[in-house]
């Protein structure tokens, strides 16, 4: 049985825990043993276990190459705390797991962790961030009532149809709530989220309900030049004298305010004074909430970009301040690691490895024991080494999104006398259901008495021009010809409104004079 890819998607950890216990149980060597003078079918060594599920876990395209037996080992532990192994006595549940010589077999049936059952029945909530309501969306339709407008509605609404727009009072800006301008922020983070990962919904990975909007807007507008998160409330902040020592390893050997003489094995000491603090944090960085949606972006990791895009967004739910300390710990960990004048920090691991394995606890792990966290959060955080400066920097795409709609709904509106543009046309929090017969007849009659008003409002207007008025009444007609021949039945009654004015010729007084003629017309001479 061969390692296979686990994809992202809801309960990603616990289709990892059971693949691995499957794929363990079915290919680790079972052979005969003995111990004390006796002999033992169908078992394994402690270290036969350890260097088989080692080798598993480096070629297995979930987990990482970097993978170490000292992992391998945790995760034995908890094999054999959850009686995926017992000794050869049938004892399990203790935590007492080594890499030696100890004997261990199979249970009969190992038990693989269950999936949570989803309820059969959802019902769809559209949100909308720009009201103060939320709309249940159904499969049938149901027929609505009309919105009936009075003649004053009508003519505003239908001025422009016959080339009239009344004059406006004043223009103003439409001004977002705080709560709305959040709402905002948290659907449209959520959605691109769901898109990056692919995911028909994030109600598996993550309770949306916890989700807090002015985190998310504090990690992208309060920061500084680098783009590190500005903390509102000082006492969240990380002690100075955490942060001298970060200063020193990663300028080290050029740290400018190290005035006390050093010592062989100083910088190890500096390291162990950050671990100590990062290990004693109540939780992990990206929280017990976000485990989930983490662990759902290690299943894209082979493509790096998108894997880019949807760490950026998951790291902008975290609440501020661990932000914050993830940044700082993230930048320090990749100059360590690219600093060739820092010795090494231990005598058996690289540099590299020895971060990894001092920070993943402290960056991801889930409330549940029985998780493969030490393993998932040495890929994630090899990946977010080096990638550090993407990752945790604002997705540019998402921030441009967000402004532009909160611009549109800020856009300039046109307020007319007596009566606002948005009344118009109300948004129902709700609709009534009417009869079908009902319907068509508001559908043929409601409109007559509003339309016979604004015709004669026009008819009656005498400061309009005569031109202007027949321009209008011919837009008119063009556009409601049944209300315009109800009120203009014959070409007769259309003409009262423009009297034909009587035309009379000038007089033309024409006055003849004699040219002037310098020389008289003779006969012509014959010679």
């Amino acid at each position: 049985m061969e390692p296979r890819l686990v994809g992202p998607g809801p309960y990603r950890a616990t289709r990892l825990w059971n693949e691995t216990v499957e794929l363990f149980r079915n290919g680790m060597p079972l052979r005969k043993h003995r111990f004390h003078f006796k002999s033992y079918e169908g078992c394994f060594t402690a270290s036969e276990a350890v260097e088989w599920l080692h080798k598993l876990l480096k070629r297995n395209q979930n987990f990482s190459p970097e993978v170490t037996r000292a992992q391998t080992v945790q995760l034995l532990k908890k094999f054999l705390k959850n009686h995926v192994i017992e000794d050869i006595k049938g004892r399990w549940g203790k935590d007492d797991f080594e890499d030696n010589g100890k004997l261990y077999r199979f249970p009969p049936f190992s038990p693989l962790k269950p999936y949570p059952k989803r309820s059969p029945y959802r019902k769809e909530i559209v949100k909308f961030p720009n009201w103060d309501f939320e709309k249940v969306t159904f499969q049938e339709h149901i027929p609505v009532k009309p919105i009936t407008l009075n003649s004053e509605m009508w003519f505003k609404r239908h001025s422009i149809a016959i080339g009239e727009v009344p004059a406006c009072k004043f223009i103003h800006h439409r001004q977002l709530k705080e709560a709305n301008v959040e709402d905002i922020w948290k659907s449209r983070t959520l959605s691109y989220l769901q898109k990056t990962l692919g995911l028909d919904s994030l109600n598996d990975i993550l309770d949306t309900k916890l989700v807090n909007p002015k985190d998310i807007i504090q990690n992208v507008y309060s920061v500084n030049k680098q783009g590190t998160v500005i903390l509102e409330d000082k006492s969240k902040e990380i002690p100075h004298w955490v942060l001298s020592a970060m200063k020193c390893l990663a300028n080290w050997p050029r740290y400018p305010d190290l005035k006390q003489p050093t010592y062989s094995g100083f910088e190890r000491d500096v390291f162990r004074t950050i671990a100590d603090y990062y290990a004693h944090m109540k939780e992990p960085l990206l929280t017990f909430q976000f485990f989930d949606v983490f662990v759902s972006v290690l299943g894209i990791l082979q493509e790096k970009k998108l894997a880019t895009e949807a760490l950026q967004i998951s790291c902008l739910l975290l609440p501020p301040a661990n932000r914050r300390k993830l940044q700082l710990l993230m930048t320090l960990m990749a100059k360590i690691q690219s600093n060739k004048d820092l010795p090494p920090l231990s005598d058996t691991l690289g540099t590299r490895v020895m971060m990894v394995q001092t920070f993943s606890h402290c960056i991801l792990c889930s409330k549940d024991e029985v998780d493969l966290d030490e393993l998932l959060a040495a890929k994630l955080v090899s990946f977010m080494m080096d990638n550090y400066h993407e990752i945790l920097n604002v997705p540019s795409v998402l921030k441009t999104a967000v402004e532009e709609h909160i611009a549109h709904l800020q856009r300039v509106q046109i307020k007319y006398p007596e009566s606002d543009i948005d009344a118009i046309l109300p948004v129902p929090s709700f609709c009534h259901q009417i009869g079908t017969d009902e319907f068509e007849h508001q559908k043929t009659n409601c409109h007559q008495g509003p339309l016979a008003n604004l015709l004669e409002e026009i008819t009656m207007n005498m400061e309009m021009s005569i031109k202007e008025k027949k321009k209008r009444l011919k837009q008119f007609q063009k556009s409601y010809p049944d209300v315009y021949k109800e009120r203009f039945p014959t070409p007769e009654s259309e003409a009262v409104l423009f009297p034909e004015k009587s035309k009379q010729k000038p007089l033309l007084t024409w006055t003849f004079k004699r040219p002037f003629q310098p020389f008289q017309r003779t006969r012509s001479l014959r010679m």
